[in-house]
């Protein structure tokens, strides 16, 4: 299969960034290395939003040898968001980064947001990286916070991706797909289905973006020159899902928080 061209990073006349945003479940990069560190060098991507990065012993060198295999540098996350890991170009300027921890369910899996604000070509962009809950409840309430720390970045423009657990179908995916745009959804490019990587059947892996973001094509980015069906399989146990978006001009100085950002209008669940 041979995708149609997707939009490569640049800097447009008017000031606005095109950027590619690649999520990426890596499995605590058990599998093929090398094929994973092709898979991204393949997709060419200015910020990559990980989960399930290396969380135990000298999980730090592991991220860096991931970063430096695929022609990037760390971010921020990892075992400090409790797996969540943001990789970027030398594209990428930060502006500050913090990693999230939420609240922990006893009996389950500890959950996190590896976060950053960054410009590029001068604008300002949020960044987060999610693995959601496998627990109904759970995975709904980390949606609903997920929609809250993006309000709390006082950026206009907001990039979130990650592992849902869901689908789209799914109450958690379809809380953050009303005010958020589903990229995938909004601008179908290459594959749809996420997991396995064998034979995919669902579609857990998800990037959104905040409205005003122009999205120019999303999805698995298979038949993409330089990614084989060989290493999308051997890399890891999902498929990547690959974003071009375009981000306005950038609006200088950070604005005030705002309680009533247009992608905070969902209710949080259990709210009046």
């Amino acid at each position: 299969m041979v995708l149609t061209p997707l939009p490569v990073s640049r800097t447009e006349p008017d000031g606005s960034a095109v950027i590619r945003v690649l999520s990426y479940n890596v499995r605590s990069m058990h599998d093929d290395t090398a094929a994973l560190a092709r898979v991204i060098r393949a997709c060419a991507p200015d910020l990559v939003l990980v989960q399930e990065a290396p969380r135990f012993f000298r999980w730090r060198k592991a991220a860096a040898r991931l970063a430096k295999s695929s022609n990037l540098v760390v971010l921020s996350g990892g075992a400090t968001a409790a797996g969540p890991l943001l990789l970027c170009s030398l594209r990428v300027t930060v502006e500050r980064t913090e990693d999230i921890l939420l609240p922990l369910t006893p009996g389950l899996h500890r959950r996190g947001f590896a976060t950053a604000v960054v410009r590029i070509a001068g604008t300002r962009i949020g960044v987060l990286s999610c693995h959601l809950s496998l627990q109904r409840d759970e995975r709904l309430a980390q949606a609903a916070l997920l929609l809250e720390r993006l309000a709390a970045m006082g950026v206009e423009h907001a990039v979130a991706g990650g592992d849902l657990n869901d689908v789209p179908t799914g109450k958690a995916f379809r809380h953050l797909a009303g005010p958020l745009q589903d990229c995938r959804a909004v601008a179908p490019w290459g594959g749809e289905l996420t997991f396995p990587p064998d034979e995919p059947r669902k579609r857990i892996d998800a990037v959104f973006a905040t409205p005003g973001v122009e999205v120019l094509g999303c999805g698995v980015p298979t038949g993409l020159d330089g990614v084989s069906e060989e290493d999308l399989r051997a890399a890891t146990d999902h498929l990547p899902v690959l974003a071009a978006l375009r981000i306005p001009a950038g609006q200088g100085l950070p604005r005030r928080e705002q309680r009533d950002s247009p992608y905070t209008t969902a209710p949080r669940p259990g709210s009046p």
